[in-house]
């Protein structure tokens, strides 16, 4: 598709063309913009050879365009800048850097007119600060502007209020006046051409100095314009009103990526009071785009193409060989519309018999799972969140090999294939029947297995009775009689660790689940661990703590509602937290926790350890120290 875009803008032979490259997020639309540079520095180069061939062999041969690209990302410029007039000026930055490195060549000429249209789009910019500054663009008088500009950017200086920002807007907005006013005014003067312009007309100057700056030069400008739709609406238009009405000129071409279905959402919002019927919502859009390019959605044989081809990029094979197997799996995916099947068998054997063993076993994973990370909600073929899945893969991995613990990387896999596709509810029950298994391994998985794999007739039952559960069980390898303890250990971004030797009972499993998420002091939490014996009690307040250590902030945090159930019901547990607390490094202390200490039995005592650290924060040490007086 990259090929056949760069084709056509080769093709338009000087005309304006734009091109769209439509795709949901993560689809590889940026990917494709860059492959259609590619594309298109290819076809200069071939183009480049082909005159200097014709010319070395005495023929007439008119020399090929320059082709000059600008990259634009409308997203950088959301909140900081206007982005229709930041398009502008890196278009004209990028015609005033090419005149000034080849000034002889061009001549003095080319580089003043390149050098007029910045100065053109800086008195845009300028203009557009202020209500009023309109008024000096097309008078030409920079009076009207430096006293409106000023007016705006310092409404203190009206209304008798004049703040250190208004002192700051003024300076802003006349620096800007200052040397970009008057050099486009002595531009003018030059040229004689100081004449009063409305708005149209400065507009149709603007696109006669680009149309015959481009002509002068010989350039052909390719403007690349991508994460459109990441953009808020107002920065969204902006943008397509720039294109529309400044730049789609002769020997142009704009290719933008963006999701139609956000532009088209961006149109309603920016004409939200407008009756705009969906037909027209849509040609907005369309009547911009010329050739309309959409990234197809991954289906099960891309997707598992995909995967493999991540694999064996990242394998120790030589770089021209994977280069081959790609080609092969390109010509091959080519084929499949006809039964022509993509398969690990087909890239094992493309590689060859000596194909590295932990390469092999990667490439069966991918073979087994394309079909769920195509079909699954959660990831759809998303070429982006493919990327992702296996960017987490292997940082569990790393994290595995780092912490010395052994893991089988399928079912590392296969448990982040549960977490990232299926149900929170899901993922946490089966997790929990790891956890509760004296050898790791869980034996209402085991269940489940044998039901799905049609060994025995037992209900699933809820949380797992959905479909993608049922797939899942049913790939390999089969997870029923593993220990997965180590997987379940290196996977724990989102689930506290219960591990078997706390020997919780259910009840007290219960009570810890609801201590973590607890966002407010509960006396009926502290019954029931009341209710507890002292060992489980102690369990627990050993698992708070290991959570507690992870915060950086004590103020109050939520994990503190939990601890100080479990401290309310023995003083040994109290000691304990109280311990903990005593150990904060001082930065991290707030004020905000003394008020929830000081009333407890031990909460002075606390306190006047708080007080000898020599590094507490100024308010923490002024409240620490009014409690204590």
């Amino acid at each position: 598709m990259a090929d056949i875009a760069a084709e056509r803008i080769f093709g338009a032979r000087g005309q304006p063309l734009s091109i769209g490259i439509s795709g949901g997020w993560g689809m590889g639309k940026s990917s494709m913009m860059e492959l259609l540079h590619t594309a298109l520095q290819q076809r200069v180069a071939e183009q480049a050879m082909a005159h200097k061939i014709a010319t070395d062999a005495g023929s007439e041969s008119k020399p090929p365009d320059e082709v000059r690209y600008v990259h634009f990302n409308a997203w950088l410029y959301q909140g900081h800048d206007d982005a229709r007039a930041a398009l502008m000026e890196a278009i004209a930055q990028s015609l005033v850097d090419r005149a000034e490195a080849d000034g002889a060549s061009f001549g003095d000429g080319v580089v003043k007119k390149a050098k007029g249209l910045l100065a053109r789009v800086k008195w845009f910019r300028v203009a557009s600060m202020t209500a009023g500054g309109a008024l000096a663009l097309y008078t030409g008088s920079p009076l009207p502007l430096m006293l409106s500009s000023m007016a705006s950017a310092g409404g203190g200086l009206l209304d008798g209020d004049l703040s250190n920002e208004d002192l700051a807007k003024i300076k802003t907005a006349y620096a800007a006046i200052s040397k970009e006013g008057k050099d486009f005014l002595a531009a003018k003067k030059e040229e004689e051409t100081v004449v009063k312009m409305t708005p149209p007309k400065a507009i149709d100057a603007f696109r006669a100095d680009l149309e015959a700056t481009l002509k002068e030069m010989k350039i052909t400008l390719v403007v690349l314009i991508d994460d459109l739709d990441r953009c808020l609406p107002e920065t969204a238009i902006a943008t397509l009103e720039a294109m529309r009405l400044f730049l789609f000129l002769h020997r142009t071409a704009f290719v933008i990526a963006a999701d139609e279905d956000m532009i088209r959402e961006s149109v309603r919002v920016h004409f939200k009071g407008a009756q705009l019927s969906e037909a027209m919502v849509r040609s907005y859009f369309d009547k911009l785009i010329q050739l309309p390019f959409r990234v197809p959605p991954l289906g099960t044989q891309d997707v598992r193409a995909y995967l493999m081809l991540l694999f064996i990029e990242a394998s120790d094979l030589k770089a021209d060989r994977k280069e081959d197997i790609r080609d092969a799996v390109c010509t091959r995916l080519g084929q499949t519309w006809n039964g022509a099947r993509f398969d690990r068998a087909f890239v094992l054997d493309t590689i060859g018999d000596d194909c590295p063993a932990e390469l092999r076993s990667r490439i069966a994973i991918a073979d087994r799972i394309a079909p769920i990370l195509t079909s699954s909600p959660e990831i759809r073929g998303n070429p982006r969140l493919i990327k992702r899945f296996l960017n987490s893969l292997s940082l569990r991995g790393s994290l595995a090999e780092r912490q010395g613990v052994a893991v089988d990387e399928e079912v590392l896999m296969k448990l982040l294939l549960f977490e990232r596709c299926g149900s929170a509810d899901a993922y946490t029950a089966l997790l929990s029947t790891v956890n509760e298994a004296a050898d790791g391994k869980s034996s209402k998985l085991k269940e489940m297995e044998d039901a799905v794999r049609g060994e025995t007739s037992a209900p699933l039952g809820k949380p797992f009775d959905d479909p993608f559960v049922r797939d899942w069980m049913l790939l390999d390898p089969p997870l029923g009689e593993r220990d997965l303890r180590a997987a379940a250990y290196v996977s724990r971004d989102n689930l506290a660790i219960i591990s078997r030797p706390d020997e919780l009972s259910p009840e007290a499993v219960e009570v810890l689940e609801a201590l973590l998420a607890a966002t407010q002091p509960s006396p009926p939490l502290a019954e029931k661990v009341k209710a507890l014996s002292y060992r489980e009690a102690a369990a627990i307040m050993d698992r708070i703590l290991v959570k507690a250590g992870e915060e950086t902030r004590w103020g109050v945090p939520p994990i503190l509602n939990g601890a100080l159930s479990v401290a309310s019901v023995d003083e040994r547990h109290a000691r304990e937290l109280s311990s903990f607390l005593a150990n904060r490094p001082g930065p991290q202390l707030e004020a905000g926790i003394v008020p929830r200490v000081v009333q407890l039995p031990w909460g002075k005592d606390l306190l006047r350890l708080w007080a000898n650290k020599a590094d507490l924060s100024v308010p923490m040490r002024k409240r620490v120290e009014r409690e204590l007086s």
